[in-house]
């Protein structure tokens, strides 16, 4: 721990060390991705590095610290902190891939089966009718709600833009017409009860779920066989969320919700330069 030069009235503040458990190669990629903004606008001075820059942003993400204790710890102004923050995010957004790009990817390589899935992330209550769709029944509790697409191994691949926590799976997924693109892709998919009915062709289905009980049809015992080969083969989605929720801003998201998209969007790149390196 140490001190650092105050000028002003009262004692001085302290600052500590705290490890960034990231790679190189994701610290370099972002700094590159800035230093090539900076040369782009012909912005020829700022307060720090690009490299510099880049481990506070991610030192935001990854820890979910505060803005005004990194500006204090590194003597720059909070608002600028912010600016940083915002303007790295643009740039790790804008390389994520569009859905019909990362199925077609995915079938040049070699891959046959995507796993499908949708999560909550959490957010502040805030008050309002305006507030109240972000309320998930099914999670008794408020956030925003997205899709995510991930390889065999749980890779992700592709995640769906941010919507109110009350929105349902298949919802989401018809809206972003995920079966036309698997089709055209020439790709299967796995998928939990949640998107049952998804796909309307029941001759030539591409998305493939479980079987659903209800109360006058209980399932047999090979239904039931199928629901468990379906859900270990499924398993593996869980992995793609885990590596994304690593990053601890997606706690409980304070940002505004209208930006969550491009944190969302941001976060998936800089997952898949953590889990490919």
């Amino acid at each position: 721990m140490t001190k650092t030069n105050n000028t002003g009235d009262g004692p001085d503040p302290l600052v500590y060390q705290c490890k960034l458990p990231l790679s190189t190669n994701t610290v370099a990629y972002v700094a590159n991705l800035l230093r090539k903004r900076l040369a782009e606008i012909g912005s020829r001075w700022r307060s720090l590095p690009p490299g510099r820059i880049a481990v506070i942003v991610l030192a935001l993400l990854r820890h979910d610290q505060r803005a005004a204790d990194l500006a204090g710890g590194n003597e720059i102004a909070e608002s600028t902190v912010r600016r940083w923050r915002d303007e790295v995010l643009g740039l790790l957004a804008a390389k994520a891939p569009r859905l019909d790009r990362a199925l077609k990817k995915l079938a040049a390589r070699g891959g046959q089966v995507v796993l499908i899935d949708g999560t909550l992330i959490p957010t502040r209550r805030r008050t309002g009718l305006a507030n109240r769709p972000n309320y998930s029944g099914k999670h008794r509790r408020h956030g925003l709600h997205f899709l995510a697409l991930t390889d065999e191994r749980g890779r992700l691949i592709w995640i769906s833009a941010a919507r109110r926590g009350s929105t349902h799976d298949i919802t989401a997924a018809r809206h972003d017409h995920v079966v036309a693109h698997l089709r055209e892709a020439g790709l299967g998919a796995l998928a939990d009860l949640g998107f049952v009915g998804l796909d309307d062709d029941p001759e030539n289905p591409v998305v493939i779920t479980g079987y659903k009980a209800t109360r006058k049809r209980k399932l047999t015992r090979g239904q039931k066989s199928a629901n468990t080969v379906l859900s270990a083969a499924r398993a593996l989605v869980e992995h793609g969320f885990a590596h994304l929720k690593n990053w601890r801003i997606l706690a409980k998201l304070r940002t505004d919700p209208a930006r969550a998209t491009t944190l969302l969007r941001a976060l998936l790149v800089l997952t898949n330069l953590e889990v490919n390196r």
